[in-house]
């Protein structure tokens, strides 16, 4: 099946005279000929000057509605997945003739969609996760205390630094109390481990090479005298597993390492089975969609891609940024954007068309009373107005859309 489709639709007779004296009385609102008040030029005199075909474009545009209804009586079982695209192929004082170009929903050739084989990865919790997850905690709720004695791996050296190439300072080489955590790996190979022993007060000439690939090309590979004065000493003090660490956890019903530790599982478990969850669909979809045959027209992932942009513009806005402040940082465009996003754009339109064929050859059809049930389980999930919440969603047909979706995907479950 074509994935295009040219349709030609003319207005004429009574419509098409009507739509040019609507834009002569329209015209003549606003004509200014010298000798007449604006809006008080006579119609033959406009005429004369302008001639009627200067009316043709805005009869046309008055026109087009009707155009569209009788495109749409014409095709009435052809279903589109794009806005026609639309030429005017002639225009005269007795006609106008609209070509639409419709853009159909391609032809889909199913092939293997059930026993595909996916398997759901394990969502077991070990004890090393969960040990490793309250260690994060207690890292979050670490304090810096200042400490007495020598500059040891992991602890905070507060330091003025300045550095040295053949006895000359370098651009960017100094810097003035600054928290250096050693073992972080921050600072040039060997640095770090130079300061491990200096004491607050100490001075010392810590002599470093820069990595071959080091950004500044003077710096490559060159060898560098840093001189280091240790300001402050600090330690990271991680709470203990006490009664005062679960107060300031503030989870409720944990008061101990045990309690702790199944909240933690149980959070895990959640999380891991969440990812799997959305893996094994991806991973279905994928080998369903190896196994199908579709032509998409590009308008679709067109429009998919920028769908997706607008998503991403929502996205921005939550962390505080606009898609022209992005634009900036990265050194792209929207052109650029819509090409990045076009390849998953299409992947989303492919796997869409299939689970809609899906249903269609399964015949997944909810009935009105499922999908006004499953409405009113959804507006008082998200705690809305019924009315409300189909505003939002794009109203019933999405709702009985949606459930088509979610039971094909089903089946490719079985």
């Amino acid at each position: 099946m074509e994935n295009t489709r040219k349709e030609t639709i003319k207005i004429e007779g009574k419509k098409w005279t009507e739509a040019i004296d609507k834009a002569l009385e329209k015209n003549l609102k606003n004509a200014n000929i010298p000798g007449f008040r604006k809006g008080h030029v006579p119609k033959d005199i406009f005429l004369k000057k302008y001639g009627k075909e200067s009316l043709y474009m805005d009869a046309a545009n008055a026109s087009l509605n009707d155009a569209y209804n009788e495109l749409f009586k014409k095709i009435k079982d052809v279903e589109l997945v794009a806005e026609p695209s639309i030429d005017i192929k002639d225009i005269s004082e007795k006609e106008i003739v609209f070509e639409f170009t419709l853009t159909l929903k391609p032809e889909v050739k199913l092939g293997k969609y059930t026993g595909l084989n996916v398997k759901k990865d394990s969502t077991k919790v070990t004890k090393e996760e969960i040990n490793k997850t309250i260690k994060e905690m207690q890292n979050r709720f670490a304090e810096n205390v200042v400490k007495k004695g020598a500059v040891a791996n992991g602890d905070i050296a507060v330091i003025d630094f300045e550095g040295f190439k053949d006895g000359v300072a370098f651009p960017g080489g100094k810097g003035e109390n600054y928290s250096l955590t050693i073992g972080s790996n921050t600072f040039i190979p060997g640095f770090e481990d130079q300061i491990i022993g200096m004491k607050k007060g100490e001075e010392k000439d810590i002599e470093v090479t820069f990595p071959k690939d080091y950004q500044a090309e003077e710096l490559k590979g060159k060898k560098a005298i840093f001189k280091v004065k240790v300001n402050e000493i600090k330690e990271i003090k991680v709470p203990e597993l006490n009664q005062d660490f679960f107060d300031d956890l503030g989870m409720e019903g944990v008061n101990s390492k045990e309690t702790l530790e199944a909240e933690v599982k149980k959070t895990l478990e959640a999380q891991k089975e969440q990812n799997a969850e959305n893996k094994y669909i991806d991973d279905l979809l994928e080998a369903a969609a190896k196994n199908v045959k579709v032509d998409i027209p590009h308008v679709m992932i067109h429009e998919e891609a920028h769908r997706m942009v607008h998503q991403y513009e929502e996205t921005l806005r939550m962390q505080g940024l606009t898609l022209d402040q992005f634009y900036e940082f990265t050194h792209s465009d929207e052109h650029a954007l819509m090409e990045q996003m076009e390849p998953e754009a299409e992947k989303r339109v492919k796997y869409r068309l299939m689970l809609e064929e899906i249903a269609k050859q399964e015949k997944i059809d909810p009935t009105k009373k499922e999908v006004e049930k499953q409405a009113d389980e959804l507006a008082k999930k998200y705690d809305m107005e019924k009315d409300e919440f189909l505003k939002a969603f794009g109203g019933i047909e999405m709702v009985k859309y949606d459930m088509q979706m979610r039971e094909a995907m089903e089946l490719l479950k079985k």
